[in-house]
């Protein structure tokens, strides 16, 4: 488990330089009382492990810009690659208070050792058409971040997969799979969605591509008060898993399979050095009285049983979602 006794830990993001696993998460400090008000004083913390359960805490990778820069409001959830070159690219959500409302854009900052990072002048990204708009009026912020970056599989650049809206259809309904290009992780171009609206969600918050076996998923995550109104009673919502043909998609987001309950939250896999596993990690969400909790899980293995994702063992039984209505 990874806990800070003065702050609240949520999203995070880890990643092996193969020799230790990092992890980088965001991060506020409980003497903001309400936990709601930590998204709006967010930084992003770093943490290094050997065994992905002990973590020894490092000085923070990133914190808010100055007034007037993308990210003067708060820096949010991303993801971090390696260049050719060797360099590392943390790309992050830059958020901006305007007047209108919440906006949010795609940003970077770069590393030669994971320990300090220097901001690229940006945001490289921000909403466009064909994407909603804060000024389309449907949804309560611009919607545009949790950038998740990979290779081209056929080696051709990079792609970012994006939590999007589209300005179409009802409002908890338009929830996309937003994408971009890119030839060298400097210059990016946007491109339409890799899904449509339609699926039965208001947004695919903290997406990521996962294979196991021989099979390829999308993750993602959407409690049930982002969902239209005639399937919120269907679960809490909490982590969800697609099938998709490729890292690319086509993704079955309308049958995609919940992974965990409210319980937990962002449950994002990284692979085990030496066994090849994939293992899991999650932020603790709400405690059994619905009490946010604000800490990350010790991992479990994900794996396919009877040709589904499931938990297995150690732990395992603990991350089942519960029936509806069984939890709050």
């Amino acid at each position: 488990m990874f806990a800070l006794r003065d702050s609240w830990v949520w999203d995070f993001w880890p990643v092996d330089d193969g020799q230790r696993y990092h992890l980088f998460f965001l991060h506020a400090p409980k003497s903001l009382i309400d936990p709601d008000a930590r998204h709006y004083n967010a930084s992003i913390g770093h943490a290094v492990s050997d065994d992905l359960v002990s973590w020894e805490r490092r000085p923070d990778a990133l914190a808010k810009g100055l007034p007037g820069e993308a990210d003067d409001l708060a820096t949010w959830t991303g993801s971090i690659v390696r260049s050719d070159e060797g360099v590392w690219h943390l790309f992050y959500t830059s958020a901006s208070l305007t007047p209108a409302g919440n906006v949010q854009t795609i940003s970077c900052a770069t590393s030669s050792d994971l320990e300090t990072f220097t901001k690229l002048p940006g945001p490289l990204l921000r909403a466009e058409r064909p994407y909603e708009l804060l000024a389309d009026g449907a949804w309560h912020d611009e919607a545009f971040r949790d950038p998740w970056v990979f290779r081209d599989p056929d080696g051709d650049g990079w792609h970012m997969l994006i939590t999007a809206r589209t300005p179409s259809g009802p409002a908890f309904d338009r929830g996309v799979v937003g994408h971009a290009t890119s030839p060298d992780l400097l210059t990016w171009t946007l491109r339409p969605p890799l899904s449509g609206p339609g699926q039965g969600f208001g947004q695919l918050e903290v997406m990521e591509t996962v294979r196991l076996g021989d099979r390829q998923f999308l993750l993602f995550n959407c409690l049930a008060g982002d969902r239209p109104a005639e399937r919120r009673a269907e679960s809490t919502g909490g982590t969800w898993i697609a099938p998709a043909a490729s890292e690319l998609g086509p993704y079955d987001i309308s049958g995609a399979q919940l992974l965990t309950d409210n319980r937990f939250y962002v449950t994002r896999p990284i692979t085990e050095r030496g066994t090849g596993r994939t293992l899991m990690l999650a932020f603790r969400n709400l405690d059994a009285d619905g009490t946010f909790v604000g800490e990350l899980t010790d991992p479990v293995e994900l794996a396919l049983v009877d040709g589904r994702p499931a938990f297995v063992g150690p732990g395992a039984e603990d991350w089942q979602p519960r029936a509806a209505g069984s939890e709050r």
